[in-house]
């Protein structure tokens, strides 16, 4: 696996630490003309920042927002993605509350993004890397895409962020939600 998907700090944080297990994406900038999608099973999380990451999210004000890299990237999990779907229907969206960190104005404005409502909503099962990976940060990891090529990550193993009978029981309660 050398494919990670870019995303903020304090989502791969509250994907790492089991607090929610879905993703939700729209697409970046540099997407092209056939747009976003999930285009692989399984990938590392890579952290991006910007100042005001906590204050788009529910997460309470004290919630460390971890520090922006100089020279070296951490590549603390990874994840294996179970099943995407493209979800048109606002309503639908809005019963995912619970699941993720995002603020609701947060998630209507990235469903409502461009001529095509919708958002891509990808169930996955996160893995701590342990010991996590540093990278030296370099610039073909920036610009605004979701994916990015990462050298071969070597000597770390990957230990489940929640147990089998907690990820099963959000499984059912995601399949619920959305109909499946």
């Amino acid at each position: 696996m050398t494919t990670a998907f870019k995303e903020w700090a304090l989502i791969c944080e509250a994907l790492g630490s089991g607090r929610q297990s879905v993703i939700l994406r729209k697409g970046g900038i540099a997407e092209g003309r056939a747009g976003f999608a999930f285009q692989h099973a399984e990938f590392f999380l890579f952290p991006t920042w910007f100042h005001e990451q906590l204050e788009r999210t529910t997460l309470p004000p004290e919630t460390p927002v971890p520090a922006a890299p100089e020279d070296e990237i951490e590549i603390a999990y990874a994840a294996t993605v179970e099943w995407t779907r493209l979800v048109t229907d606002l309503a639908v969206v809005k019963r995912l509350r619970d699941l993720h960190v995002w603020r609701d104005e947060i998630v209507e404005e990235r469903f409502r993004y461009d001529e095509t409502p919708g958002l891509h909503v990808a169930f996955v099962r996160v893995f701590r890397l342990e010991p996590p990976q540093r990278l030296h940060m370099e610039k073909k990891y920036g610009g605004c895409r979701s994916w990015v090529e990462l050298p071969e990550l070597d000597g770390s193993a990957l230990v489940s962020v929640l147990s089998d009978e907690e990820h099963e029981r959000r499984r059912i309660e995601l399949n619920r939600i959305l109909g499946i």
